[in-house]
């Protein structure tokens, strides 16, 4: 199977106008869409679109209507000219976890049938409940993750404390035995933030599924306090909250 579960750790690392850093234990589930119902029949403790102390629901991501992700994620590359001639395509994501489900930043590795990455689509959620996509592609090129760098308009807001005059620069490795992503945020010129994770991958299994929650816990629910425990901690070092702008017109950039 291309499913795997990948566990290690995110980084940040806010540069102004007062340094704060931090670093904790992380995990994700990367699951090839195609995939999701046989991981889901035969793993105990994992589910699709069911109960189960992990799972995925199709509800939220892509469309967020419960539909399939599949033919939505299809779709959207047809519109950017894309056309992955039946390659697979993989999420990169938190697990909902004894229910609880939040998703900070979730990530679609889209392959061609040659197995070469033609796109990868961010899909960004913030605390206040909104969501937006940023896709990233070379014209249905297949990407060299080693040398290319996407760079994209910030348009959505994330951080309370993080302007939206800004833009991300993305730094990616191809998915294997280990996984990497940094976003830079640059701010009006500057770079202000540099969030990374850095993981090894695991076999999907219930025995390493249960192994991991047992250490590191329901992994939305962690994210979602801690992010809030940074919260404070920049409120300490008199980062003051940047007011909130309208949503962007359109849902995927």
């Amino acid at each position: 199977m291309n499913s795997r579960l990948y566990v290690g750790h995110v980084a940040h690392d806010r540069k102004i106008p007062r340094r704060n850093r931090f670093r904790y234990g992380i995990y994700y589930v990367y699951v090839d869409l195609d995939e999701l119902d046989e991981l889901s029949r035969s793993l105990r403790w994992f589910g699709h679109n069911r109960g189960g102390l992990v799972r995925v629901r199709d509800r939220d991501h892509g469309p967020r209507d419960g539909s399939a992700l599949r033919p939505w994620i299809d779709a959207l590359l047809a519109e950017a000219d894309v056309d992955l001639t039946g390659g697979r395509v993989c999420l990169l994501t938190f697990p909902r976890v004894v229910g609880f489900g939040f998703y900070p930043v979730s990530f679609w590795y889209c392959f061609g049938a040659d197995g070469g990455i033609r796109a990868i689509l961010a899909e960004v959620r913030n605390t206040f409940g909104g969501h937006h996509n940023y896709l990233m592609h070379d014209g249905g090129r297949p990407m060299d993750l080693a040398t290319t760098r996407p760079e994209k308009v910030k348009v959505f807001h994330v951080s309370p404390f993080i302007d939206i005059d800004a833009r991300y620069e993305f730094h990616f490795s191809v998915p294997g035995e280990k996984l990497a992503v940094s976003i830079y945020d640059y701010v009006k010129g500057p770079l202000l933030l540099i969030a990374s994770v850095a993981l090894h991958a695991r076999e999907l299994t219930d025995a390493n599924l249960f192994r991991t929650v047992a250490r590191y816990g329901p992994i939305s629910l962690r994210a979602w306090l801690l992010i809030h425990f940074q919260a404070l901690k920049i409120i300490s070092k008199r980062i003051w909250f940047v007011p909130q702008p309208p949503p962007p017109d359109k849902e995927t950039t």
